[in-house]
């Protein structure tokens, strides 16, 4: 299987690898969904290590989510993060334990397609 190019143009250091992992894990919604959008902004800017991380820690906070506005943002960073190639279905198979039943069906299909790679 041929996996797509994947050349980051900057990668983020340290500092700024644990910042956006902090914004991630937020306690208010409005900062993690913030941060959600910007890992979709900053996409070329990470090493393979570090997509697969996001998307197994924005997995995790999207299994826990209760707004949908969040949910929404981090489902479509996971999905930016996937077309990447570096991210495999143990990096996100948290989302299981989003209750299917309890979304919208907009978000209950975006939850499926991605389960579904």
């Amino acid at each position: 299987m041929n996996e797509p190019e994947f050349a980051p143009s900057r990668i983020l250091d340290a500092r700024e690898f644990v910042a956006m992992t902090r914004e991630i894990l937020d306690p208010e919604s409005v900062a993690r969904e913030r941060a959600a959008d910007e890992v979709t902004d900053l996409l070329s800017s990470y090493s393979s290590t570090q997509v697969s991380t996001l998307a197994t820690l924005l997995s995790a906070v999207a299994a826990c989510e209760k707004g949908n506005s969040a949910l929404e943002a981090e489902l479509h960073a996971i999905l930016e993060l996937m077309s990447t190639g570096h991210v495999a279905f143990g990096h996100v198979a948290q989302l299981q334990d989003i209750r299917l039943k309890e979304l919208s069906p907009e978000l209950r299909e975006y939850v499926t397609d991605l389960l579904d790679g």
